[in-house]
């Protein structure tokens, strides 16, 4: 599969293998953070670059590509959120450590569980303030990005990053969870 080292412009010619090998795994850690299951994540995936594939020649040019294929995998997973299988399926699979481990034993014990602990606790945000920290904080969207990706005015983006972050540090603070 050949590895391409930069971002798709809006003027270009867009292939599907491209467009995957580009942002295939990004889509599904997006993706995962909504459904928290693995195998639901592989289905949606997989559904998400369908649709692209399909409505790719429709694609206007309008924004990024990036942002328009995460629009498609937000929509995705909260058509996936409000459907009858989502209530029946139990979450039990965990988030992957993003950031890389530290040297030694010791430290790399107590970074794993802390870092366990912050995704857990993001986890258990509300579903807006949980893609508006997962957004901004994982992703590195920015707040205009973020704002056009969910449709919603800049400010209500910032709001829910405060009130994310407020509800981090409660949850953190009431659980004797020292940074």
């Amino acid at each position: 599969m050949v590895k391409y080292d930069r971002v798709l412009t809006n003027k270009e010619q867009y292939n599907i293998e491209q467009i995957l090998d580009l942002y295939g795994e990004e889509i599904k850690r997006l993706i995962f953070t909504y459904s928290k299951n693995w195998s639901v994540t592989e289905d949606l995936t997989q559904d998400v670059f369908i649709s692209v594939y399909k409505n790719l020649d429709s694609f206007k040019g309008n924004s990024t590509i990036k942002s328009w294929i995460y629009s498609i995998a937000i929509n995705r997973c909260k058509d996936y959120l409000k459907s009858w299988n989502f209530k029946k399926v139990l979450l039990t699979d965990r988030f992957p450590i993003l950031q890389s481990t530290p040297k030694t034993p010791e430290s790399t014990i107590i970074f794993k569980d802390e870092s366990q602990e912050l995704i857990q606790r993001v986890f258990l945000l509300p579903l807006k303030l949980r893609e508006a920290i997962i957004l901004f904080y994982y992703k590195e969207l920015t707040i205009k990005e973020i704002s056009e990706l969910l449709d919603v005015k800049e400010s209500v983006v910032k709001m829910r990053l405060h009130r994310g972050r407020e509800k981090l540090k409660l949850s953190i603070s009431e659980g004797d969870w020292s940074e």
